[in-house]
């Protein structure tokens, strides 16, 4: 027997390992805290540093590549090495790391190659190694690296050799500065350095204090002085080598001829009072001859310093884009031969999101992203996953959302590095997202990229304190500046009780059921013309006349009595208000039974929304929760309570744990003398914690966590029926009979609900999830799935089973008796609570058509279970979120075949998978890109003195140092001898 149970054991696990494997596939979203951005416009790639350490490239969509620093220091600056697959990173504890996109296995791999930290002399101060200005030289060799001490150090790269021999020192320079200038201070650190784009051997050093220094690389000495009188923040080379542009602290710019002695002429673009800083300037020619002007900053102080402000000039056009939130940097896409031509777009990274601007169209719309749209325009409070959306409800959504963006502008997405490698998505899945404004966003899950596909607003059917009117991109005629707000973060919002709670999508019928804050449940359908109608709102009383209760929270939202226009998409036709208007807790709808069940704090309802009448008022607020009463919004708070009840737990534990010792002591050694007996035949069973039986004096047992329909056995054996349950917090699962009349009369006679069982859970612990299970012991399909061929008809001849899932264990209950068959139990073996349940499929990487249906579980730990049915017993565990990242726990959602998100921050969602067939990541390929004249040769290193100088690479000896370089070398060998391989052919 115990060498069949082996057998059976090891084909079993070799069953899992076909059907379970858990990876964290692909991050969505927008990076929280942005610090940097970088761009390789021979990649066609843009990186984004964060203020965590991660960095993130992008391109062409679905093309993304994520590196973390080991360091937990935010990332400064990133630079490409021009025409090469490398990138530097700098981080703010002055430690730069090389970064390179190797190939393998077919697909790029982003991975950290080298660090290197400054080192000065023996003895020197900090500031004299603090880099605060980073060039990547044109040559792909040389990194130029300005210090706060106004040093600039040559590195070679990729080895990060210094070449002291070419270093730039502060007194270099000095000496070349008149003394008048000199005598006054010091000249502060180094700002910018910029390259000259008409010859590579020059460089402009830019110093905080004003002063500019063109300096001859190749001859080692300077070629001219200017200088300004004011503080600098950015220098910018033309083109054509001629002149530099130089940015001030006053709000002012300055334009210098090279190689000439000039006058101080500066240029302050929004008048002669006080000014914030112009931080960067740009300046690009055209073929029309007008060019192109861009500097961020520079608005008036006492009007406008609150704006975050780019202004672009060309010719007669004059325009401030004016962000919602901080500016981090941008950058210029250029089109044409070797991308010399004409500005294309302009590249906005901002704190909260990346925007795109148009610069080639009329007007300069902004170009609508693929990718890293912030999640997080309005915060997030809900979502809701879909698998499988049919072609005809997707086509009808896409539809809807095109109308929606029409003010975007027509071009391509103009960042198109990389190759995406991955397959084609085999389903169409939508994540729904609800937002504290009261909108629903419906993003394309289906790939690696989300993407917005629709947005539904819901404020439209209440009074609230925004005007309609309003025009975010409202602009006065003749306004100086002449602002143009751009972006879509708009985090404030007008009314906090119209927050998206709970969603509920049926796929099949394109009915959307939407709950709030405030107590407000809305029914929405699908339709493609615009409509304007009057919603009615049925007011649904769940403390059914209950006296001794005083709602002291926020008071519902004021409907709208005329009609209102509701574009084209989901437009709502009823609307159900809960009195007390507290949080839905609880929803769900059945489009073919044409119902809709919502639960609060306070109680459970069900509506007709075919008939608009109620059905089913069951009222479950116990007599001790006065905290229900409050709602979330209101201050008020019982504190006494909550301290009391927290020492009664504590008192009633002490108790337990005494009595349970006072006779344990004697059996102690006859247990364990037992169990050295059996060790060797029997596995043991884990040991089980003692959990105290919850008291019904707990706040909240009354909250109602999940609602399900289902058509079962509840009254007898023989006659399956149409039935509600639901399960509160404090263990309670009931259980109704729902009379529905035939098809042709559903439209006249009333629906009516019987009660038929009530469930106690011994512990009281919150119900997590309920599940009927068939003859077959599968979760029965959703509403019209079977009518659409798209599951199989549940099994109605065998005994139905129900599964309910509580906090602390997972039971099953035969139907129609509700007796208990089996449970496992959780909190009593590893101390982890149930927070989120799913039912999900999961298929066979080797057997086409071999799966099982299996619970997905989180519990309180971060843990991610996977639980067999109808055998309920752990088939695998993973450690996927941090225990103390409650917020990510609480927004995890999983999805029909074995994926879920959760957020990892405001603005981020992580993928991840428990599935071996179901996988969503990224797979793409970057190829180095051919050097100009010279497809098998980078470009040629700088003319001038070289040396010998050992590797000042922290902690590193000149052999190990060699060694990195060899290894850099061989990561790029393969694709190296694939270029020369296609030039010679």
């Amino acid at each position: 027997m115990k060498r069949f149970k082996r057998t059976n054991d090891s084909h079993r696990d070799k069953i899992k390992q076909e059907l379970f494997q858990f990876s964290k596939t692909v991050e969505h979203g927008f990076p929280h805290q942005p610090s940097a951005l970088g761009h390789s416009s021979s990649l066609q790639l843009l990186a984004i540093g964060t203020r965590s350490g991660a960095i993130k490239l992008y391109g062409s969509p679905g093309v993304e590549f994520m590196g973390l620093h080991e360091e937990n220091a935010a990332v400064t600056q990133v630079h490409f090495l021009p025409h090469q697959v490398e990138l530097v990173t700098l981080l703010d504890d002055n430690s730069l790391h090389m970064w390179t996109l190797k190939g393998h296995k077919g697909v790029s791999e982003l991975l950290e190659i080298g660090r290197f930290v400054l080192t000065g002399p023996p003895g020197a101060l900090p500031s004299v190694t603090r880099v605060t200005a980073v060039l990547a030289h044109s040559s792909g060799e040389l990194l130029l690296l300005g210090t706060e001490g106004g040093h600039v150090f040559v590195v070679e790269v990729p080895g990060f050799r210094e070449l002291e021999e070419r270093n730039i020192s502060l007194e270099q320079v000095t000496s070349s500065v008149p003394d008048n200038y000199i005598g006054r201070r010091n000249l502060e650190h180094v700002e910018a350095l910029q390259e000259n784009p008409a010859d590579s051997n020059q460089v402009v050093i830019g110093y905080g204090r004003g002063l500019l220094v063109v300096w001859d690389l190749k001859k080692h000495r300077p070629l001219q002085c200017i200088c300004p009188s004011q503080s600098l923040e950015s220098v910018w080379w033309t083109e054509d080598g001629g002149c530099i542009l130089s940015s001030h602290t006053d709000g002012s710019f300055c334009r210098w001829t090279v190689g000439e002695n000039n006058e101080e002429k500066s240029d302050t673009p929004y008048g002669t009072f006080p000014c914030k800083a112009i931080s960067k300037i740009v300046e690009l020619p055209t073929a029309d001859g007008q060019p192109f002007l861009m500097f961020s900053g520079g608005m008036p102080r006492a009007s406008y310093g609150d704006r975050h402000c780019i202004t672009v000039i060309h010719g007669k056009n004059h325009v401030a884009l004016d962000f919602t939130s901080r500016i981090i940097d941008f950058f210029v896409i250029r089109e044409g031969p070797q991308l010399k031509g004409d500005p294309s777009a302009l590249v906005v990274l901002v704190e909260e999101e990346l925007v795109v601007i148009d610069l080639q169209a009329d007007g300069w719309p902004v170009v609508q992203t693929p990718y890293l749209v912030p999640l997080h325009s309005s915060a997030i409070t809900c979502s809701h996953h879909v698998s499988a959306i049919p072609l005809k409800l997707w086509e009808r959504i896409s539809a809807a959302g095109a109308l929606q963006n029409t003010h975007y502008s027509k071009k391509l997405w103009p960042i198109r590095g990389g190759q995406n490698l991955a397959p084609d998505p085999p389903q169409r899945d939508l994540l729904l997202t609800g937002h504290e404004d009261g909108t629903v966003r419906f993003w394309d899950a289906s790939g690696v990229c989300l993407s917005p596909v629709y947005k539904l607003s819901t404020a439209a059917v209440f009074h609230t304190d925004a005007d309609p009117n309003d025009n975010m991109n409202h602009s006065t005629e003749g306004e100086w500046p002449p602002f143009r707000k751009v972006g879509c973060f708009d985090p404030y919002s007008d009314d906090p009780r119209l927050g998206i709670q709970k969603i509920h999508l049926c796929k099949y019928s394109g009915y959307l059921t939407v709950a709030g804050t405030a107590g407000q449940i809305m029914v929405l359908e699908l339709n493609d013309e615009a409509a304007e109608q009057t919603v009615e709102a049925q007011v649904v009383d769940l403390l059914q006349g209950q006296e001794g209760f005083r709602w002291k929270g926020h008071t519902q939202l004021d409907v709208r009595e005329d009609p209102v226009l509701f574009p084209p998409g989901f437009q709502p036709f009823t609307l159900v208000q809960c009195q007390p208007p507290a949080v839905v807790t609880a929803l769900v709808l059945h489009s073919e039974w044409k119902l809709v069940a919502f639960g609060t704090s306070h109680g459970f309802g069900l509506f007709d929304y075919q008939q608009k009448k109620n059905v089913l008022v069951k009222c479950t607020l116990n007599p001790s929760d006065q905290l229900a009463m409050e709602g979330p919004l209101s201050r008020v708070k019982s504190i006494k309570k909550s301290l009391r009840q927290s020492f009664r737990r504590i008192r009633r534990s002490r108790v337990s744990l005494r009595k349970h010792h006072v006779n344990s002591a004697a059996k102690v050694h006859e247990a364990n003398a037992r169990l050295e007996a059996e060790l060797a035949e029997m596995e043991l069973a884990p040991v089980q914690r003692k959990i105290e039986a919850r008291s019904s004096d707990d706040s909240f047992t009354g909250l109602v966590r999940v609602l399900y329909f289902a058509e079962t056995f509840l009254m007898d054996s023989s006659h399956n029926t149409p039935s509600l349950w639901a399960g509160t917090n404090g263990g309670c699962v009931f259980a109704y009979v729902l009379h529905l009349p035939k098809v042709e009369h559903r439209g006249e006679e009333p629906i009516t609900a019987q009660p038929a069982k009530e469930i106690q859970l011994m512990h009281r612990a919150p119900v997590v999830g309920v599940v009927v299970l068939d003859g077959h012991g599968t979760p029965l399909p959703e509403p019209l799935e079977v009518a659409h061929d798209l599951a199989r008809s549940p099994d109605m001849h065998g005994s139905h089973h129900l599964l309910v899932v509580s906090e602390e264990q997972f039971k099953i209950f035969t139907l129609p008796k509700v007796s208990a068959k089996t449970k496992l139990k959780l909190t009593a073996t590893d101390g982890s609570r149930v927070r989120k349940m799913g039912v999900a499929w999961f298929g066979s990487n080797r057997t086409e058509d071999y799966g099982e249906t299996a619970l997905l579980v989180l519990t309180n730990q971060g843990d991610v279970h996977a639980v067999s049915v109808p055998h309920i017993k752990m088939q695998v565990q993973h450690p996927c979120i941090r225990r103390e990242d409650v917020s990510g726990i609480a927004s995890c959602v999983f999805t029909k075949h074995g994926q879920g998100f959760y957020l990892i921050s405001p603005s981020e969602f992580e993928r991840f998978s428990l599935s071996t067939r179901c996988l969503v990541e990224p797979r793409c390929l970057v190829e180095v890109p051919a050097s100009e004249g010279n497809c098998s040769q980078r470009r040629p290193q700088l003319e001038g003195p070289s040396s010998s100088q050992t590797s000042t690479c922290e902690n590193e000896d000149p052999e190990s140092s060699a060694r990195r370089v060899m290894e850099h070398a061989l990561l790029n060998d393969e694709s190296e001898y694939e270029e020369q391989r296609s030039c010679l052919s």
